[in-house]
């Protein structure tokens, strides 16, 4: 979409319809509901996201849940109840993750920020075949 055309706006595009729902779902096998917005920005992708908390899980639950699985990520940055902001990752490969978790109430709220033309893109890219070809995971990318 040209910028002239959404200069000024912010529009929901895709509900229920998106290609990347059905990706998500495939790969995480629960069902989701993924709706991106159009925001007149040059880079960045600020991604919300909703889930309910099973019963006995806390905001520590979750920041020990995410700790485990993105430790070993050197491009993940995970900054708890503190949100994310597109701000901090453009033109970088980082992908930094906030949350606020409501146990009492069952709520969890996720706020995912990427520089999609880095981390979205050729940084992802570098990355992956650093990975797949054995060279340090930063490699070309810090």
């Amino acid at each position: 979409t040209h910028f002239s055309e959404c200069h000024g706006s912010i529009a929901a595009y895709g509900v229920f319809s998106h290609r990347h729902g059905a990706e998500i779902e495939q790969e995480l096998g629960v069902p989701v509901t993924f709706v991106p917005h159009l925001v007149p920005l040059d880079r960045g992708i600020f991604e919300t996201i909703y889930a309910r908390l099973r019963p006995g899980v806390d905001a520590a639950a979750v920041a020990a849940a995410l700790e485990r699985a993105y430790s070993g990520s050197p491009f993940v940055r995970l900054t708890g109840g503190e949100l994310p902001e597109l701000k901090h990752v453009v033109h970088t490969n980082f992908c930094d993750i906030g949350w606020k978790a409501d146990g009492a109430g069952g709520q969890l709220v996720m706020a995912v920020c990427i520089d999609n033309l880095v981390k979205g893109a050729a940084g992802q890219a570098i990355q992956n075949f650093n990975v797949a070809f054995g060279f340090d995971e930063t490699t070309a990318l810090n």
